[in-house]
């Protein structure tokens, strides 16, 4: 017998070669006619060019001769590694869907159980590309009418625990890339940020022929979970148009942040003057208190130019969040879109503003709230949708966390429903067209003088008299004379006013460093 090993190595090489073909050419042809990427291509395009290197490449299943030599080997079908997004190390794995449909075998379900804690272990951020049906009825690489693999034993840790874990300590970015049921599904929501593709992504908890057979309904995937669908629901973060927009847009949302909640976010030089003073400002709030305006153009007006990255604009659009950045340093923005539902606050917003509260406190970003609250949404609705309950968690992660936080009051800053806009010892800056009170004016005055209003000769010119009397009383002028605010600006002033803020209160984040006081929950 030769000294060499030469019978392995060759072997070695064959499983390689056969992991790199995925489910076969044929199947990899139904993927592009399909117009999605397979899962190696989409890792190729996510990461800094060359930068990946796999994560058990040869772990599968094998068959061998009677001579020993290997007669077949089915890879594991996902693909697990580490990689580089803009020279930053991370752990990206996914869902090869020329193989069973992405249902995963043996090996493929055990790289991606491990994927949190390899993503754990070396401190970096987590992406999950999928598309995958989840586990099947034969089981983990089972055959039809076969045994399947064996359930999990009674001691083993509950599988979702990494999950959570993760959640608490990396950063996790995942996106919906085809059809994505069960397991991939519960994981992608399971994230930081979430982004499926327009035409090829669905995201759904069972498939066309579970809800017929179960409900009695025939329904397209498309129709049950995709982007028309979603892009509202709060189910996925943001919808693109196609792959390549998909990891582009995880590349930003990555670039605001730590590699993990040990650090700080990271700073970049910034050519944009901390002392730029924008005269659009000065009248971007019209005079008349009914007249919308554009926030999100204010918002990046004062922000870094450019900067501004939007998380979830299709749900809870009464109230707008994202990143930025001023004068190089992240922070997280809070903000209200007047022009839905004057940006009162529904049940699916106060959802959406607690989990954002909560992502920055998780990963130590400085808040700024540009508040035009006119407070909880009221109707019948309202109450089915337990808005009230919704709101007073979000208040609650508002008032519990403890990063920086400072508050402009553009407009209205009114009732419960604004306290989710103001942190713990907020710095506070309010507008000339501030209004504070316990009620909008409108309603206010509808509710305090119902009989004086309807015993008018006319009413509805009683009634707007009385608004425009009690709107001189929510002037921001008394706020200032009793320091109930920090100071009273020119909007031009409000860029150099958060420059100098965030300088100061960036470095405070370094004596919170490390696990948050409460987690992060999807």
């Amino acid at each position: 017998m030769s000294d060499d090993w030469q019978d392995r190595l060759d072997e070695i090489e064959q499983r390689r070669r056969a992991a790199l073909r995925m489910g076969g050419a044929e199947a990899v042809d139904r993927q592009h006619d399909k117009g999605r990427l397979t899962i190696r291509e989409r890792i190729d395009a996510l990461l800094d060019e060359g930068s990946f290197r796999e994560t058990g490449p040869i772990a599968g299943g094998s068959e061998y001769d009677d001579d020993g030599r290997l007669a077949e080997f089915t890879p594991g079908n996902f693909i697990l590694g580490f990689g580089r997004i803009n020279r930053r190390a991370c752990v990206v794995g996914g869902e090869d869907f020329t193989q069973s449909g992405g249902s995963p075998n043996v090996a493929g379900l055990r790289k991606s159980v491990y994927t949190e804690q390899l993503a754990q272990q070396y401190r970096v951020p987590l992406i999950r590309l999928h598309e995958g049906s989840g586990g099947s009825v034969a089981g983990s690489g089972g055959k039809k009418g076969g045994q399947g693999s064996p359930a999990a034993p009674v001691y083993e840790a509950h599988r979702f625990a990494a999950v959570g874990q993760t959640l608490a300590s990396v950063p996790v970015a995942c996106a919906a890339l085809g059809a994505t049921a069960g397991m991939p599904a519960g994981r992608l929501v399971a994230s930081h940020y979430s982004v499926m593709t327009r035409h090829t992504a669905q995201v759904i908890i069972g498939g066309p022929a579970l809800v017929e057979r179960a409900l009695g309904r025939s329904v397209s995937k498309e129709a049950l979970g995709g982007a028309e669908v979603h892009q509202h629901s709060g189910v996925v973060d943001d919808v693109v148009d196609d792959e390549l927009a998909a990891f582009e847009a995880i590349r930003r949302f990555l670039g605001y942040l730590p590699q993990n909640v040990w650090e700080r976010p990271p700073v970049l030089p910034s050519s944009d003057d901390p002392d730029r003073a924008d005269d659009s400002l000065a009248t971007a709030v019209p005079r008349d208190r009914q007249r919308a305006y554009s926030m999100r153009r204010i918002i990046e007006t004062v922000l870094d130019l450019g900067s501004f990255f939007e998380m979830g604009r299709g749900h809870g659009r009464g109230q707008i969040t994202g990143m930025a950045r001023l004068n190089g340093i992240p922070v997280g923005i809070l903000a209200n879109d007047c022009s839905y539902l004057a940006g009162s606050m529904t049940a699916q917003a106060a959802r959406k503003l607690k989990r954002f509260i909560e992502f920055c406190e998780v990963f130590h970003l400085p808040i700024v709230s540009f508040v035009d609250e006119p407070g909880f949404m009221i109707g019948e609705q309202a109450e089915k949708d337990a808005t009230m309950r919704f709101g007073a968690a979000a208040i609650i992660a508002a008032a519990m966390c403890r990063v920086p936080w400072a508050s402009i009051v553009v407009r209205k800053s009114m009732g419960l429903g604004s306290a989710v806009h103001y942190g713990n010892n907020a710095y506070v800056l309010a507008w000339p067209s501030a209004e504070m009170g316990a009620l909008p004016v409108e309603g206010g005055v509808a509710v305090a003088f119902k009989k004086q209003i309807a015993a008018a000769e006319d009413p509805e010119a009683y009634r707007r008299e009385l608004e425009e009397k009690l709107a001189q009383r929510q002037s921001p002028f008394p706020r200032a004379d009793a320091f109930a605010v920090h100071d009273l600006i020119d909007p031009r002033e409000t860029r150099s006013r958060l420059c100098d803020w965030v300088g100061l209160a960036a470095p405070l984040l370094d004596q919170q460093l490390g696990p948050a006081s409460f987690t992060y929950r999807p």
